[in-house]
């Protein structure tokens, strides 16, 4: 087996930080959850017992023992074997394309309120198409560069998560002492009222907590990995809770929840937020930080999801060229290519025409589900390994074993429920059985793709040794 390429470690303790809190931090589910009400803060916390924190955990026990490059998949390997390992990162990899243009065309859209005449673009498709084509090749090119590069526009796009829930905080204060609160709290509304519909929107809510494993992919590329990532995800898991329900009852305290509604419900609540209290100038930079911050989003899983098909490149299990690094550089750049022009062509799929637009609602059903399963081949990856030795000088989270192995039992049951959530058409939809059997179809034939691709990388490898 060839060795693995050396990887330039250029990720520190901030870089790090930052990355989970741009990767995790998604301005766009504050207004959201707002415009569902205030029971979505029972539901923001359930989430951060019941997804957030096994996972957190999970990715802490495993990076520390296990913090080669790849992460999910070297995890998932060591617990299950190498096809489970490619699996679990080929339905990541593929499940996050659609991934790319819905964060830039969220960014697209909060851009055009920094203009005065910005809202004339907003239902044209090519204006969406081409700031997310542009967006995916510069987020390319500096990873290509280097890491070291790459990493500045995660740092500085974090900036545009924080400092808008910051500014918000603030307005909603101010607002709420000179008008009062825009949405009333009691026992009735803030208890969640539980029917299959909302329990299906409410699941979707624990993934806006997803992000966290994807910093450890870059492993090899972060200095002293088994100190780093502990530190990290915990300062960044803490401004992650905090944005979410901080930043959630800042806005039901500022504006009633039919107010923010829409793809654009943040800024749209900025700007009527701003308007009443005569700061309207504001609404720019604001507009401009939350665009930076969708940008940063696809920029921080876009480098580091390609670090899986460079791994399963080393491994063979894709061509090998994915798993070459560039000789001044020092980075996977084929893998990085590649998997951004892979998100310029699904996002020109979504804006294209009815035939093409039909093949990127295809690429959206097959990920509704492949989405869930890499989370839970990590909780069962997680429960697989307690029974081996641990690691010398490894982190361990406070109860050991027992309480790792209960973490990844409630992280395992509420993924599979959201899998089965996830799977529910909802009421509006006139053919239900055939909008299930769809989704289920598509999915099969996402993991039947992955199957094919391993299958026959594992032929070639049996070829190639019985030849030698």
């Amino acid at each position: 087996m060839p060795a693995k390429p050396a990887l330039k470690r250029a990720l520190g303790f901030r870089d790090l930080t930052l990355f989970y809190v741009v990767s995790g931090l998604s301005v766009r589910w504050v207004a959201t959850a707002a415009a569902a009400g205030p029971s979505t803060l029972v539901v923001w916390i359930i989430a951060l017992l019941a997804f957030f924190l096994p996972l957190a955990a999970s990715v802490l026990q495993l990076s520390a023992e296990y913090p080669q490059e790849g992460g999910l998949y070297v995890w998932t390997q060591e617990a299950f074997g190498d096809f489970f390992g490619f699996i679990a990162a080929w339905t990541y990899w593929m499940s996050n394309l659609p991934y790319f243009p819905a964060v830039l065309y969220f960014g697209a859209a909060s851009v055009l309120f920094a203009f005065a005449h910005g809202q004339s673009l907003a239902g044209n498709g090519i204006y969406y198409a081409t700031f997310a084509v542009i967006w995916l090749a510069i987020i390319t090119t500096l990873n290509v560069i280097g890491v070291n590069v790459g990493k500045w526009l995660n740092n500085i796009g974090s900036i545009g998560g924080i400092v808008p829930l910051i500014i918000l905080f603030v307005l909603a204060a101010i607002s709420a002492s000179h008008f009062g609160s825009a949405t009333h709290f009691s026992h009735s509304n803030i208890v969640p009222h539980i029917t299959l519909q909302n329990a299906i929107f409410y699941s979707t809510i624990f993934f806006a907590f997803g992000g966290c494993e994807a910093g450890s992919f870059m492993g090899e590329e972060i200095k002293n990995p088994r100190r780093t990532i502990p530190r990290a995800l915990l300062f960044g898991g803490a401004i992650l809770a905090i944005g979410y329900i901080a930043g959630t009852i800042a806005m039901l305290i500022a504006l009633p929840g039919d107010a923010v509604g829409g793809p654009d419900g943040f800024v749209l609540g900025l700007q009527a937020l701003c308007s009443r209290l005569g700061v309207g100038w504001l609404l720019i930079p604001l507009a401009l930080l939350v665009g930076l911050n969708a940008v940063a989003g696809a920029a921080a899983f876009l480098s580091s999801t390609s670090r899986l098909p460079f791994v399963a490149g080393i491994d063979n299990y894709l061509p090998p060229s994915f798993g070459s690094i560039h000789p001044r550089f020092l980075t996977p750049w084929v893998a990085i290519i590649g998997y951004g022009a892979a998100g310029m062509v699904v996002a020109l799929l979504s804006q294209a025409g009815t035939t093409v637009r039909g093949a990127y609602n295809v690429l959206v059903s097959m990920s509704i589900i492949a989405y869930f399963l890499p989370y839970l081949l990590l909780f069962a990856t997680t429960l697989k390994l307690q029974s081996r030795p641990a690691v010398r000088n490894a982190f361990r989270i406070p109860g050991g074993r027992f309480t790792a192995s209960v973490l990844a039992a409630i992280g395992f049951a509420s993924t599979g429920l959201t899998i089965v959530l996830s799977v529910i058409p909802p009421e509006e939809e006139p053919h239900k059985v055939l909008a299930i059997s769809k989704v289920l179809v598509l999915t099969l034939a996402l993991i039947g793709a992955g199957i094919a691709v391993f299958v026959t990388a594992k032929r070639k490898q049996r070829a190639v040794l019985e030849r030698i």
